[in-house]
């Protein structure tokens, strides 16, 4: 027995390519729909992941654009401005305060980095309070410095992937020409700390031939007043106070205002991909007027015809959206890549996360409105007069 799906499925085979071309209309717009839904759930999961990471809620640092400063730091790059040492034990003596950190960042031009040279971001942290504030780390090899004075290193995966390097290996600080030993290699963390190098901050402000720090890293107690910490730390002289919960908000927004734009496209990207499958539905319809005919003088009802009809719309639908969505999945890393190009400032870990739950949202958004888009030629084809299209020959 013949089922209504087989026959709206030869109907459909009836005019090849302009069924492909519309299957290809709704395979691109679903693409484009579920790789737009990713990216927003993957950039907000990575920026969130890159944040939790950082081990601290605030960051203390000499004026400057505070956002621009907390780019900067999540991108592994230097903070605007020194400030004094001094400045962490008068913080540290806040009841909000729960752990605290100094660090110094410092960026020095390798030649041997890349084509060209690159830039080598190193960190001057302090062996007795940084790892604390880093419980996540674990390592591959090796462990932390011996002293807060000692020559040696901590490198970050990437990082030591890079320079193939090992523990008991020997690295030169670029540009000054300073020999210190990796003591540690880290395992890979998904954020920027996988392309850095640890040093003890002693060590790496003998190098740098200052005795101030870039950063100082706070991280608040449990239920701790993050509002009023932030007014104190404003009376401090000189200083910028950076909490990531305003970054992430900043960062969001700007996001959100872009991603509407590109979601607009999406949107007329699905309408003209639906137009195309109300002119094939239609066009189907009026070439097949005469076999509706013969159908309805069988005994088919108008609701019979409308189901019909309306089936051919769903294999449309589901077969462009299904295509769409594998797809989306193949093309995930090369749309990651593309989104890194377009926003200098991405955070680690991937932009663009498509799982089942999300695919299976974006069919039903496309077969839910395909299915709408093919109400009016389904009643088109239910309100054909049986004896005026068998006389007009389908014309």
């Amino acid at each position: 027995m013949i089922t209504k799906f087989q026959v709206a499925y030869r109907n459909l085979l009836r005019k090849k390519m302009r069924t492909l071309l519309t299957l290809v209309g709704i395979m691109l717009s679903s693409w484009v729909l579920v790789s737009l839904l990713g990216f927003n759930r993957g950039y907000e999961r990575s920026l969130n992941h890159d944040i939790e990471n950082m081990g601290y809620q605030l960051m203390v640092m000499a004026k400057g654009c505070p956002y621009e400063a907390a780019t900067m730091m999540l991108q592994g790059g230097t903070g605007l401005r020194y400030i004094d040492q001094t400045m962490v034990d008068s913080i540290a003596k806040e009841p909000e305060v729960d752990k605290i950190t100094p660090i110094l960042m410092q960026a020095f031009f390798d030649p041997n980095k890349g084509d060209g040279g690159g830039i080598a971001g190193y960190y001057g942290v302090d062996p007795a309070t940084f790892p604390g504030m880093k419980p996540f780390f674990r390592f591959r090899q090796g462990g932390w410095f011996r002293d807060e004075t000692a020559a040696e290193a901590v490198m970050g995966y990437e990082a030591a992937e890079l320079e193939q390097r090992e523990v008991g290996d020997m690295i030169i600080v670029p540009e000054k020409n300073v020999t210190l030993k990796v003591v540690g290699i880290l395992e890979r963390t998904g954020t920027q700390d996988d392309g850095t190098i640890f040093v003890p901050l002693k060590t790496l402000q003998k190098i740098a031939a200052t005795d101030k720090i870039t950063t100082i890293g706070i991280k608040l107690k449990k239920d701790a007043d993050s509002a009023k910490l932030e007014a104190e730390l404003y009376k401090l002289p000189d200083v910028q106070v950076v909490s990531f919960t305003q970054v992430k908000q900043t960062i969001m927004k700007l996001i959100s205002t872009a991603r509407v734009m590109v979601f607009s496209v999406a949107v007329i990207a699905i309408l003209i991909a639906m137009v195309g499958v109300v002119n094939t539905i239609l066009m189907s319809v009026l070439e097949q007027q005469q076999e509706i005919g013969i159908l309805k003088t069988m005994g088919a009802m108008p609701g019979d015809i409308f189901r019909l009809v309306w089936t051919e719309t769903l294999i449309f639908c589901g077969c462009g959206g299904v295509a769409g969505i594998g797809l989306a999945f193949v093309l995930a890393r090369m749309t990651d890549i593309l989104m890194r190009r377009i926003l200098p400032y991405a955070p680690g870990g991937g932009l663009v996360a498509i799982d089942l739950r999300l695919a299976l949202l974006t069919l039903t958004v496309i077969v839910t409105v395909g299915l709408a888009s093919g109400i009016y030629p389904a009643w088109k084809a239910g309100r054909v007069r049986p004896l005026e299209s068998i006389r007009s020959d389908g014309r």
